[in-house]
């Protein structure tokens, strides 16, 4: 564990009280909004009078259905908390509704669950232009400790997110740049974990709900706000955190976080933490054959330079990321930062060895790109990690997020979340039995390449014949006239990509 985990010391925040990693885990991959959001329902709907149900979010829309036939989010977890189970949640405050944001949406889903019994916090402790990103549920039975679980990874309780692998999009959704129409297909992916690290991700909360900084100290018009509106501004008593649950499976699960080096301190974390950073950076160090990854913002030069620097260490590392076709936005001023970084970072991998670096985007069979807002990296089948955060410096240093590394002791989860995730890229069976040019990595790079080259020739052809199976075409990456960098890179490295390292740790390129 310790060649691939960051061992004692290496989290860099001696402050946490979360451990070095946890092992006996059951870890399962929730592929998609739908599956996870019935899963989670599944589990509210069983919790008792005196169970525990904590979460945190980026964003949370009341009225979003878990199933076609409901509950919405505010009924499940209002339902729970008339039954006398403890919820408690934390929610970024957020940027206003004017910017695209999710101000009032928060505030609604808090407000609910509040008058229900339970208590919701609208959290503000973060850097100024940051948010809190992490996207978590943890649910404890104090009586039955073997059936606690916690769910974790990149899925929001909000629109859009409730696809599944027909990618047709949410009924409920947000809007988005117009190539992607008006019910935008979404790919995403979230763990269930059973076993000991439930103990850690319950920590990770309690840490950040029993923290002394004020909710909203880096604005006093939200202050005001709050007092008009009578918010709650103080967190309630968390009931004793309960042992760990047992043993349960053959995982091994490291609990990475970010918090930034603000000019408030966490009492957990008084310097910040950037063991997601200090993870990914350990864990690419080792990758010798293939690098899966899944992202949203695949923009960071920063965070791309160390794909480089594995790339030129290792000639037969290769290099496969799954990206969206275009970003989430349009207009003028928003989508050229948005480019300018993702062109940046392609490119750097790219001059390590063009040939070795192997980027696609998703469409649906209709031919609609698919949002790809996944964070999930694989390395050498061995090490896996799925995420709230991106890959780059926003997530690794600006805002908060949380990701699960996990390994075991025969790669078999790392190995099957790869397969299953390109199965369905690729249109093979779910079953496995058409694996036999996927299970090798080589093998692996020349049938994805294969197939998203058949997609795009069909493209090109006209789209006459049959359409090729599989949902991957090349990616290309947008160009920007020289006019348009001068002001889209100061932009995106200020505003959209900043960095949140005190000064010292920038000069000498530390996370």
């Amino acid at each position: 564990m310790k060649d691939w985990f960051l061992a004692a010391g290496e989290r860099g925040n001696l402050a946490t009280s979360i451990p070095d990693w946890s092992a006996g885990n059951r870890v399962e991959p929730l592929i998609h909004g739908a599956t996870y959001f019935d899963r989670l329902a599944t589990e509210v709907e069983a919790l008792g009078a005196g169970d525990q149900l904590f979460f945190t979010d980026w964003r949370g829309d009341p009225d979003e259905k878990v199933r076609d036939a409901g509950p919405t989010i505010a009924e499940l977890f209002c339902r729970a908390a008339r039954r006398g189970v403890v919820v408690k949640g934390l929610m970024w405050r957020s940027h206003l509704d004017k910017f695209a944001y999710s101000e009032e949406e928060n505030q609604h889903l808090g407000d609910a669950i509040e008058a229900a019994g339970g208590e919701v916090l609208l959290d503000q402790r973060v850097r100024f232009g940051g948010s809190h990103h992490q996207k978590l549920v943890v649910i404890r039975h104090p009586r039955a400790p073997e059936r606690d679980v916690a769910f974790a990874g990149g899925i929001d309780l909000c629109h859009s997110r409730r696809d599944d692998a027909h990618h047709r999009g949410d009924a409920q959704a947000v809007q988005m740049s117009s190539a992607y129409g008006d019910r935008p297909p979404w790919h995403d992916v979230q763990l269930c974990i059973h076993g000991p690290a439930v103990g850690a991700l319950d920590t990770t909360f309690r840490e950040r709900w029993t923290d002394p900084a004020p909710l909203d100290m880096l604005s006093p018009i939200a202050w005001v706000v709050d007092k008009l509106r009578r918010a709650d501004l103080s967190p309630g008593e968390l009931p004793p955190q309960p042992p760990d649950p047992p043993v349960c499976g053959p995982h091994s699960v490291q609990v990475l976080r970010t918090y930034p080096d603000a000019h408030f301190e966490f009492d957990f974390a008084p310097h910040g933490e950037f063991s997601i950073a200090r993870g990914y950076t350990k864990a690419l160090r080792r990758a010798r054959r293939l690098i899966y990854l899944e992202d949203q913002y695949l923009w960071s030069k920063n965070v791309s330079q160390l794909f480089a620097e594995a790339l030129r260490a290792n000639p037969d590392l290769h290099l496969i990321a799954v990206v969206p076709r275009h970003p989430d936005v349009d207009g003028r001023l928003a989508l050229p930062p948005n480019q300018v970084g993702r062109q940046q970072a392609i490119e750097t991998c790219r001059q390590a060895d063009p040939d070795r670096v192997h980027v696609f985007d998703l469409e649906n069979h209709e031919g609609t790109p698919v949002y790809v807002h996944a964070k999930v990296c694989v390395i050498d089948d061995v090490w896996a990690s799925v995420g709230s955060d991106n890959f780059n410096r926003r997530s690794w240093t600006h805002d908060s997020e949380l990701s699960c590394a996990v390994l075991d002791d025969t790669g078999e989860f790392a190995r099957d979340l790869r397969l299953r995730l390109l199965r369905e890229h690729l249109d093979r069976a779910e079953d496995g039995s058409e694996d036999d040019d996927l299970v090798d990595p080589a093998d692996a790079v020349s049938a994805v390449i294969r197939s998203a080259q058949a997609l795009q020739d069909w493209h090109d052809g006209g789209r006459t014949g049959p359409r090729p199976p599989g949902r991957l075409r090349p990616h290309q990456p947008e160009r920007l006239g020289a006019l348009t960098r001068i002001w889209a890179e100061p932009m995106y490295r200020a505003v959209y990509d900043p960095d949140g390292r005190n000064y010292r740790d920038r000069l000498r390129r530390r996370w």
